[in-house]
């Protein structure tokens, strides 16, 4: 029998499992019709199969071919087509999900508890140990007892915040998912994000000014596009931000999920975000973003408008020369030099639009025009004159090219409807 473990990066601790007792062959990938689904933005729709093959001299054995557009790691070493030995670790991209393979039935530690399988499925959720509620007639998706209202599982209690799940894991810090029993903000119990930043990354001064910062800032405004912040504090020497919880889902995971959008579609979320720039670019002295891009573009199930996340770049225009930060193809030339302008943040929204309606990397459509290098979206059908016209003035190379403000980006768009 094969076992698959789906490890914490970090920790290298069991969060899933999936045991597969007569498979020749297991799909693994982004896709829903794989034998084992991962969700992560880096995994390939069709990521890699592990497939057993019969030798006449070892007998039967496994293999790992990978199809993954970001790569495929074995034991550390990038492979296409490999054998694939017992208890080998295979990670899907750089810094992405890592799954222990197993020929030999594992048994869960004793301070884990298995959470009941689904009908059908031969997918386990490992969960800790430490259940808050025992009523039984839940289902195992809820967060909360239907009986007392109680959390039903709280993996660890940080002040008085419980924390449900972990949401995310980054470079920089942890998201969890947390219920304030307090409640001192709103008056009342409420679900938030809690995030914690790494220990590692706490050693180092410009992670440290990082994390302060996206506190200090969302601390000091106020709009529907970004999160409300809760609270700032240090607890056994860890650094924590709780914030608002914003029920959506990022544009990038959108987009990888359900293809493009529509022009009309793309274009009122960008009016939208030149709205939050515009607060943001209007504050004393105005604030720079600096990491604009489809990843930090939320966009809320409840009325389909985007909030922005990660402040942690955010910087006040007029300081001095920084640390290149933004993400590449959406990054200013300017910015990239450590001297950002509130035209950076917008020349984001030109990439941004290739990615919303393309579903592609918007650096593939990057090339050298002349004595520079510019977004060629010519051969895009979806991109109108009108709309190719703005994007190219968005992204001019010099700031004093492009649209000066984030209202006259957004007048533009709105033409454009």
């Amino acid at each position: 029998m094969v076992t698959l473990t789906l490890l914490e990066p970090q920790q290298k601790t069991p969060l899933k499992q999936w045991y597969f007792e007569n498979s020749s062959l297991i799909k693994i990938g982004r896709a829903t019709d794989n034998d084992v689904v991962l969700s992560d933005t880096l995994v390939s729709r069709y990521h890699l199969e592990l497939k057993q093959v019969n030798s006449a001299k070892n007998g039967s054995l496994w293999q790992v071919i990978s199809h993954g557009t970001n790569g495929t790691f074995l034991n550390g070493v990038l492979v296409t087509q490999s054998q694939l030995p017992d208890n080998s670790l295979l990670q899907l991209a750089q810094g992405g999900p890592i799954i222990k393979f197993q020929l030999q039935e594992v048994t869960a530690p004793d301070s884990w508890l298995l959470q009941p399988e689904i009908p059908g499925s031969t997918e386990k959720t490992i969960a800790p140990s430490f259940v808050h509620c025992t009523h039984e007639g839940n289902s195992p998706k809820n967060l909360f007892c239907i009986h007392c209202g109680q959390p039903l599982t709280v993996e660890k209690k940080i002040r008085q915040y419980q924390v449900l799940r972990t949401l995310g894991q980054g470079g920089m810090g942890t998201t969890y998912l947390a219920w304030d029993t307090a409640g001192a903000i709103v008056g009342h119990p409420q679900l938030l994000v809690l995030k914690q930043m790494n220990a590692d990354m706490a050693k180092i001064a410009k992670a440290q000014e990082l994390f302060e910062r996206e506190a200090y800032t969302l601390r000091s405004l106020n709009h529907s596009g970004i999160p409300k912040y809760y609270d700032f504090f240090v607890e056994s020497g860890k650094k924590y931000l709780a914030m608002e919880l914003v029920h959506g889902q990022d544009l990038e995971k959108r987009i990888y999920t359900t293809g493009p959008v529509t022009p009309k579609q793309a274009i009122a979320w960008m009016i939208q975000t030149c709205d939050i720039l515009d607060y943001l670019h209007s504050q004393q002295p105005p604030l720079i973003h600096r990491d604009i891009k489809p990843a930090n573009l939320m966009v809320k199930n409840s009325n389909n408008r985007i909030v922005v996340l990660d402040f942690g770049a955010v910087k006040e225009i007029g300081t001095a020369p920084g640390t290149r930060i933004g993400a590449e193809g959406y990054c200013a030339p300017e910015q990239e030099r450590g001297q950002p302008l509130t035209q950076s943040d917008l020349y984001a929204i030109g990439p941004t639009l290739i990615f919303l309606l393309t579903g592609e990397n918007p650096f593939k459509f990057y090339h050298q025009r002349g004595r520079h290098f510019r977004f060629d979206v010519s051969s895009i059908p979806t991109i109108t004159p009108q709309l190719r016209e703005i994007i190219d003035r968005v992204t001019e190379p010099l700031p004093r090219d492009r649209y000066q403000t984030a209202k006259e980006l957004s007048l533009a768009l709105t033409a454009c409807q």
